[in-house]
């Protein structure tokens, strides 16, 4: 099983120092990734559910709370760093144009020497996409287009794709990344999951719950199958804390991925002594 952090861009880690102690120690530690975030931006007192807590609101609690651009925080990352992988947990897809967000994740993928994993989601905060001008009811259509596009620019050389929400003919994008990209779609409902079988090459529910979670992976895999793609080249991963009781029921469901995160937020020392002592025992 690979080991991931995620909340890399949070907390103590949205200024320069955390950002790079941060990195610098889970790479030597041997996490395999490191997983960012995103929201533009939160608007104040907002009444749309989060759909991964009781209470619907989003981890902190507040409003207000600092949330760097995810793509900026992982190229700052990458330059002070040499082999951890780096990846949106997740990118909010249809609210990016997809040939800037192409481009740039191209050329942070060549930089950094192709560590880069695109986590995918099609986001659920409405007045978000209110704020940016975008339709809230059409963001699951508009994703899979998006990703369909990305995958055009990054592969073909003079790139043509025409889809009902993005179309372009004969253009050049360049940089292109170094190899493929792997796609990562977020999400816990058969809409998430099918997406990852027809576009993604990993499923990556959080639930917690690991019937549901199995059950939505093989939905995924026969998603594959029937576009024609290979159900076992389709990685399924979670997040979860870095206990050894968790550990063996993610190994046990046929996760191949387990994304972790801090254990403490107060101040960087905490986090480096708990976490990588909790890794280590594990």
């Amino acid at each position: 099983m690979k080991f991931g952090m995620t909340l890399a861009n949070t907390g103590p880690q949205v200024h320069g120092e955390g950002a790079i102690a941060y990195a610098q120690a889970a790479e030597a530690a041997g996490f395999e990734s490191l997983w960012t975030v995103e929201h533009v931006v939160v608007p104040e007192g907002y009444a749309t559910p989060y759909p991964y807590s009781e209470d619907g609101k989003m981890p902190g609690k507040r409003d207000d709370i600092d949330i760097p651009d995810p793509l900026i925080w992982m190229a700052y990352a990458a330059a002070a760093t040499s082999e951890i992988k780096l990846g949106t947990g997740i990118l909010i897809v249809p609210q990016r144009n997809p040939l800037v967000t192409a481009k740039a994740v191209a050329t942070l993928d060549r930089l950094s020497g192709g560590r880069v994993m695109l986590g995918v989601g099609a986001g659920w905060l409405a007045e978000e996409f209110a704020a940016l001008g975008v339709a809230f009811d059409d963001r699951g259509d508009i994703t899979d287009d998006y990703l369909e596009a990305y995958r055009t620019l990054w592969r073909d050389d003079v790139c043509s794709y025409h889809g009902q929400h993005v179309s372009f003919d004969r253009v050049y994008c360049r940089p292109q990344p170094v190899g493929p990209v792997p796609i990562v779609v977020g999400g816990d409902s058969k809409r998430a999951a099918r997406r990852a079988g027809e576009h993604g090459d990993a499923f990556f529910p959080v639930s917690g719950n690991f019937e549901d979670m199995t059950a939505l992976h093989e939905h995924a895999k026969r998603c594959a199958e029937r576009v024609g793609r290979d159900p076992g080249q389709l990685d399924f991963m979670t997040q979860g804390p870095a206990t050894p009781e968790f550990i063996e029921q993610a190994a046990a469901a046929g996760i191949t991925r387990l994304v972790t995160f801090p254990m403490s937020r107060s101040k960087f020392d905490d986090f480096s002594r708990d976490v990588i002592t909790a890794y280590a025992d594990a």
